[in-house]
């Protein structure tokens, strides 16, 4: 009886195993590895569709289709790049060296598997949208929803499992009346716990091989949520009014500076004061979407009578509550002001699409390796700006040997520790 029972679970196990294959097509298994692969191995410098220190990803693999050896090659020039140059005279390999300042990538220790599954990963990536738009008095927060494949396997195991308790239980009562017409004795009710535990204390090798799954999969969690710890990227607080950048910057095209007036001139831009609001909204008392509601709350923070067209006498005003968005910690030094006017950044550069977005939301990571990256591939806007007339000069007869004559902001010092941390 005992043996029997161990053989039954031996099947389960196998069926279950059988299922899952045939639920989770391959290349989802697949493209899960490349992106497992692509953020422990690539990231820092590359992103799957966009320039960062190294080039986009995506389509690379095309690119480099026409190369002697097809896949081959991109994957000679991934594990190293520097011993494929010197030993194929690769005219593109030598040009795309060139085209990145001649900086040498890392050496790969990547198997020829592992660099397909990343080049399968960054060709099927798609971009997460960032302009979904929210409704009013939602709940403020913006969630990137993913499909967990783990999710799905402990669901089909937990399928399988009551289909087959429940056909067992048929199974058993149908015996069970056949027997109780011969006379024959019942067959009693079984501890599926308690079989799974014996099976399991008999089959040492594979408890050792579930625990060391479940235990890497733990591991890959944990990992995971510490690497998220300080990164608010997407974060969106409902806010105590709803106010719409895609209207007022996007539609109606409000420059950014009119209501962040001291971005400019500071280390902060500001929180504009319910004044600058007032300079358009004395006459423009409803919203294109949120009707006479939200405006009204301007007027009940600074007093204002809609309907005799003037402020209210004695009236104690109120401050407007709002939640900030972006924040960096309190040892990260960031001025506004050098960026814009000296840098002469757009507001999107770290923002986003503001103009499209209804209601703001962190666009971008904040983090220091994303800084970097920015630092690194960032051209110093010097063309008409005299703040770097002597320094544009020095630096060129700096690197006349390369040649260069227009320069990152990693070679006017961007990459110095002490610029943002002192």
């Amino acid at each position: 009886m005992r043996n029997m029972w161990a053989s039954l679970i031996g099947k389960m196990l196998f069926t279950t195993a059988i299922f899952t294959m045939l639920l989770m097509p391959s290349p989802v298994h697949a493209q899960l590895d490349g992106e497992a692969i692509f953020k422990g191995n690539c990231s820092s410098c590359h992103k799957p569709d966009k320039k960062v220190v190294g080039p986009a990803l995506q389509g690379a693999r095309e690119s480099w289709a026409d190369r002697t050896g097809g896949d081959d090659a991109i994957i000679a020039w991934v594990k190293n790049s520097q011993g494929y140059l010197k030993s194929s005279g690769d005219s593109y390999a030598k040009k795309l060296y060139e085209d990145y300042n001649k900086s040498v990538m890392t050496s790969m220790a990547l198997s020829n598997d592992e660099v397909l599954a990343v080049l399968d990963y960054v060709d099927a990536y798609v971009p997460p949208a960032s302009d979904s738009p929210v409704a009013i008095g939602g709940s403020g927060v913006a969630v990137e929803k993913t499909s967990d494949p783990t999710l799905w396997l402990v669901l089909i195991a937990v399928i399988l499992f009551i289909v087959f308790r429940v056909l067992w239980s048929v199974s058993r009562n149908l015996n069970n009346l056949n027997r109780q017409k011969d006379g024959s004795d019942q067959i009693a009710e079984i501890d599926f716990i308690g079989v799974f535990w014996n099976y399991f204390k008999k089959n040492k090798a594979l408890t050792v091989v579930v625990i060391v799954l479940l235990g890497a999969y733990v591991a890959i969690l944990g990992w995971d949520w510490l690497n998220g710890i300080g990164i608010y990227q997407s974060y969106q607080p409902t806010q105590p009014i709803w106010f719409s950048h895609k209207i007022h910057a996007g539609q109606n095209g409000i420059n950014c500076v009119y209501c962040h007036n001291s971005v400019e001139k500071g280390k902060s831009a500001g929180i504009p004061s319910v004044n600058i609001c007032m300079n358009c909204h004395m006459g423009v008392q409803e919203g294109k979407i949120s009707g006479t509601n939200e405006i009204a709350k301007i007027y009940d923070a600074i007093g204002w009578d809609a309907d005799k067209g003037r402020y209210i006498d004695g009236y104690e005003q109120k401050p407007i509550e709002w939640v900030r968005i972006h924040n960096l910690q309190d040892f990260v030094y960031f001025n506004h002001s050098q960026h814009v006017v000296v840098g002469k950044q757009e507001c999107q550069t770290c923002h986003g699409p503001i103009e499209e977005m209804d209601e703001v939301y962190q666009y971008s990571e904040l983090t220091m390796g994303w800084c970097i990256n920015c630092h690194r591939e960032t051209d110093v806007s010097m063309d008409d700006n005299g703040y770097y007339d002597r320094i544009h000069n020095d630096l060129v007869e700096k690197h006349k040997e390369e040649g260069l004559e227009s320069f990152k902001v990693e070679h006017i010092g961007g990459l110095e520790c002490v610029k943002c941390h002192y």
